[in-house]
């Protein structure tokens, strides 16, 4: 069974509301995208405080934050929701797995508490339930989610072209320059 992001968010935040007492500490992308979260959390009437909240930095391709790391030993929060996009945001919950002293729950969400807090296009639970965030999210910011989704019809070509052999290896500079390209197109989303 598939489960989008935006749905387990949601369930999450309903559980964590009824249970109210679980400290939760947000990790999010940018300053603008904590004060959408502070000004949902003020109409959901769920209160989240401003020391549980994180601004991230743009990670390069090693993630280690040694401050977040120091936050969340101070504060000890039940639950981690980490909101700054895919590929960074899985390398930073195993950083913090390995290296915290406990075992609080990290739960990577991506984009989704951006749907949720206006930081991101809307998503209506319907489109989201047929898998039509995409769409939504395409309409609302064109010109950057419609180049992404043309790279993708380049797969069947290199099916293709390739079948079951792997394309040829790049020289390791040609592989750097690749890396820091999906690092800089991670950070815009």
């Amino acid at each position: 069974m598939r489960l989008s992001g935006l749905k387990y968010l949601r369930h999450l935040l309903r559980k964590l509301k009824t249970r109210g007492s679980e400290k939760v500490f947000w990790v999010l992308p940018t300053e603008r995208g904590r004060q959408k979260l502070f000004d949902w959390s003020r109409r959901e009437a769920c209160s989240i405080e401003t020391e549980n909240c994180y601004v991230a930095p743009r990670y390069g391709v090693e993630v280690e934050d040694g401050n977040l790391l120091g936050l969340i030993e101070q504060r000890r929060p039940v639950h981690i929701v980490i909101a700054i996009g895919s590929g960074v945001q899985e390398k930073l919950g195993y950083y913090l797995r390995e290296n915290l002293s406990y075992r609080p729950a990290i739960h990577c969400t991506g984009a989704a508490l951006g749907f949720i807090t206006g930081d991101q296009a809307a998503i209506p639970e319907w489109a989201d339930r047929f898998y039509l965030g995409w769409l939504f999210r395409s309409l609302a910011q064109p010109r950057i989610l419609i180049p992404r989704l043309s790279r993708a019809f380049e797969l069947p070509r290199l099916i293709w072209k390739y079948g079951e052999q792997l394309p040829p290896m790049a020289s390791a500079s040609d592989q750097l320059s690749v890396l820091r390209n999906l690092a800089r197109q991670l950070s815009s989303w």
